[in-house]
């Protein structure tokens, strides 16, 4: 047994200790677990998932995790957590609590319901740590299987950083990619689609990764039966088990409640994982779950009364005792005593994190208290100010919305008065400050975000001619980036061997190397988590999605993980992803695709940009790789053969973000679109001035932000007209654009005629050239669109065209 070749070199004292510690860390987490139950049921917190039955194999686990390693895992890993010194009892109920401090609450500052955990990577501005001194969790999100993409990318790092020379700053982030990914899953999260694209992906690239499945047999309330083939994830995963001259896994299997056995399979794992950087899992198997799945349901409704007894006996906390006693650790009376202390430090905890939360609290709900019976001093609403500060003096443990709601309700009452004034005062500044607490870190907020920037513009010869075909400016340009930031990697279908599908990595990979310029197999979501896993350490990765229709199979991570990493970890950690992808007006339904809406609405907090031509593309990946922002770059499909001029300063000019760009000037109306379809606008634009309708052109260039200087509106209050030309679907992206000029920018103030929109049919572009004309807008519906505009105003002078 490996545990005893481990143990050789230390007395039975060392390790008597060793087993102890790790036997009270269990009965704590469990104590966690069984309190935290109980302060959801009280209604202390709204909401608990626990890591009940795990407890044992996560404290294996942790003993073979080192500094600079990565963890990207499930919400049930407690335990981990506090084996590895990453998570305190206070940490546990502060996040239970959703106390809105990181100085308590680490892992998300209350945006994240318990058990999803998080170390910092970065420090309070912004700027990367040294990953290689600390040990390294990414940050859970409650999908199922959806940390699985991202754990590849985490190990596929240590593979770059191993094999890749003169990346910046690298020992910062790996010792030489010695580091493991340690991924985990429960057993019926397995059947998800994500879940095996990543384990066949990672066998494909031989990375450094120990995923462990903790398999308890049920997924909520339904059996392993209905879940998976043979019930066994490690039975149907056999075909991947690695064999002479072969990649693949290894795959190790062990029962859940038997620690020495527990402790020998992770050695195991943790050294091939290692040493020979090949991914390895290991199926836990017979585990319990004594509270059942949360705290919202009762496991005692679908479990056998034969079920309930077996987990009581092979609890692993249970199991983990009987042995500690048989072979002389330590005696009943012993262990009784750790139990006895381990539940009176989890109650001291739970109240001095409740005390941490709830007095801050208390603290403004007196506050308020005061300045309210102030106001009611003096107004003539006395009595029913008095109302609003019994019932909130009445409240034990009050919440800042409590709070926040009493004083909006108070100052309707007071609007003419004269204590007005210091009230409103008050619910400004607690808003704001308040406010923050919940909605801060959408973005960056370092000094390398988007608006650090500085905008270079390209340089020409005063001959340069527009004779380069679109494709090798972006090729020259990528060129120029690999030269420059050998951090910079390019990953995807067809990318690496043909240059991508629209040559714009011709060459590429023969001059960098076949782990910079990478062909990838076709699964968008685990491109997605590549590059979020290795942009998580340190990498500056370019994962390209050959069209924009096959986003959408990445859509969930982008939206559920990539998206959200600033905000759920209030800026600790970033993934500066840069997804490049094509898309727009081609032939059918799946290449010309403008799902523009959904994409918007799914991704906030990643920058969308759409560029009409590739100087502009171009520009945008030089100005991305100069910030610590995550991005989805949309080149033009139609636009790779068109001709260009060649700027002299690749890898220098850089297109500003959120910025639109003016195209033409004019009078009459104000035309606002985007990508392939501004060359028809362009040309209706033309063909409207020869009868008098002088347009104003805007490329919006940037939808995500959009407009930050607020230069549409501007052209609006001297046209006083807009049209929206867009080639999503009706109320796609078109309605995004509008909400964005007449709210955000107060374009309504300005307009003499209805803001109308010019957009695709309701169903997807047929196919050919005739297809994108009946589906799409052409030149003689933005005419039409505009005449029809321009003929409301002036009847005479625009009679009716039909």
């Amino acid at each position: 047994m490996i545990l005893e070749k481990t143990t050789k070199a230390l007395t039975f004292e060392d390790f008597k200790t060793e087993v102890l510690k790790d036997y009270k860390t269990a009965v704590i987490s469990r104590e966690c677990s069984l309190l935290g139950r109980k302060e959801v049921l009280t209604g202390k917190a709204k909401f608990g998932i626990f890591g009940d039955g795990k407890e044992v194999p996560q404290l294996a686990m942790a003993k073979f995790f080192k500094d600079g390693d990565f963890r990207s895992g499930y919400y049930r890993d407690q335990t981990f957590m506090m084996a590895i010194g990453k998570l305190t009892i206070k940490q546990f109920f502060a996040g239970l609590y959703g106390h809105t401090d990181l100085v308590y609450e680490p892992m998300s500052a209350g945006r994240q319901m318990g058990g999803h955990f998080v170390t910092h990577s970065l420090n309070e501005d912004g700027s990367w740590k040294n990953l290689t001194e600390q040990k390294n969790s990414s940050s859970d999100i409650s999908p199922t299987a959806a940390q699985m993409p991202r754990l590849l990318g985490l190990a596929y790092a240590s593979k770059i950083y191993r094999h890749v020379s003169g990346i910046t700053n690298a020992t910062n982030f790996s010792n030489e990619g010695n580091e493991v990914a340690w991924g985990t899953i429960g057993n019926a999260s397995t059947s998800e689609g994500i879940f095996f694209e990543t384990i066949n992906a990672a066998g494909v690239l031989q990375v450094p990764m120990v995923m462990s499945v903790w398999d308890d047999e049920y997924g909520i309330s339904v059996h392993a039966k209905y879940q998976t083939t043979k019930e066994s994830i490690s039975e149907i995963l056999k075909g991947y088990q690695r064999e002479e001259g072969t990649n693949g896994f290894e795959i190790l299997k062990v029962k859940g409640w038997d620690y020495a056995d527990l402790v020998a399979t992770y050695e195991k794992a943790a050294n091939l994982a290692r040493e020979e950087h090949i991914p390895v899992l290991v199926h836990v198997s017979e585990l319990t779950q004594p509270q059942g799945h949360s705290s919202s349901g009762s496991h005692e409704r679908y479990k056998s009364t034969e079920r309930l007894n077996w987990e009581k006996e092979y609890d692993c906390i249970r199991q983990m005792r009987l042995w500690m006693i048989a072979i002389n650790i330590a005696s009943p009376e012993e262990l009784d005593e750790i139990d006895a202390n381990a539940k009176k430090e989890v109650i001291e905890g739970k109240k001095e994190a409740w005390k941490e939360f709830i007095e801050p609290i208390i603290s403004e709900q007196k506050e308020l208290i005061l300045l309210l019976e102030k106001v009611a001093e003096s107004s003539q609403n006395k009595t029913k100010i008095l109302q609003y500060i019994s019932i909130l003096k009445n409240i034990k443990d009050p919440l800042k919305k409590e709070i926040l709601s009493t004083a909006r309700k108070v100052i309707r009452l007071i609007v003419n008065e004269k204590g007005k004034t210091e009230l409103a005062q008050w619910i400004q500044n607690y808003t704001k400050i308040t406010q923050r607490k919940f909605s801060s870190h959408l973005h960056s907020e370092s000094n390398s975000n988007i608006h650090s920037v500085e905008v270079v513009a390209p340089k020409y010869n005063d001959n340069t001619l527009a004779d380069t075909d679109g494709r090798m400016i972006v090729r020259d340009n990528f060129d120029a980036l690999f030269s420059k930031y050998p951090e910079t990697l390019v990953f995807g279908e067809d990318a690496g061997n043909i240059g991508d599908v629209n040559q714009g990595l011709e060459g590429m990979q023969e001059k960098y190397g076949d782990l910079r310029v990478t062909d990838a197999g076709i699964r968008e979501a685990t491109i997605i988590g590549q590059g979020i896993g290795l942009a998580l350490r340190g990498l500056r990765p370019i994962a390209e999605i050959q069209y924009l229709d096959y986003l959408l199979y990445a859509i969930q991570i982008l939206s559920d993980d990539l998206a959200t990493l600033q905000y759920r970890t209030a800026g600790r950690q970033k993934a500066p992803l840069i997804i490049r992808t094509r898309g727009h007006r081609l032939e059918g339904i799946w290449h010309s695709g403008s799902p523009m809406g959904m994409i918007l609405n799914a991704i906030r907090g990643i920058h969308v940009l759409v560029p009409r031509n590739m100087t502009q593309a171009a520009g945008f990946y030089n100005s991305l790789l100069e910030c610590d922002e995550p991005a989805l770059v949309v080149e033009c499909l139609n636009g790779y053969r068109l001709k260009e001029k060649a700027p002299l300063n690749y890898g220098e000019f850089k297109t500003p973000i959120g910025v639109v760009e003016t195209l033409r000037e004019g009078k009459d109306i104000t035309l606002v679109s985007y990508g392939s379809t501004l060359r028809l606008v362009e040309q209706a634009a033309v063909e409207l001035s020869e009868i008098g309708i002088d347009c104003e052109v805007i490329d919006i260039q940037s939808l995500l932000p959009f407009d930050i200087n607020k230069d549409i509106v501007k052209s609006i209050a001297k046209t006083n007209r807009l049209l929206i030309i867009d080639e999503d679907v009706p109320g796609g992206a078109s309605a995004y654009i509008l909400q964005q000029i007449l709210e955000e920018q107060d374009g309504y103030s300005y307009l003499d005629s209805k803001p109308q929109t010019l957009t695709s049919k309701a169903h997807r572009p047929a196919y050919g050239t005739d297809g994108d004309y009946f589906s799409k807008p052409s030149t003689e519906d933005i005419f039409e669109k505009v005449y029809a505009m321009m003929s409301e105003v002036h009847p005479n002078q625009y009679p009716d065209l039909y």
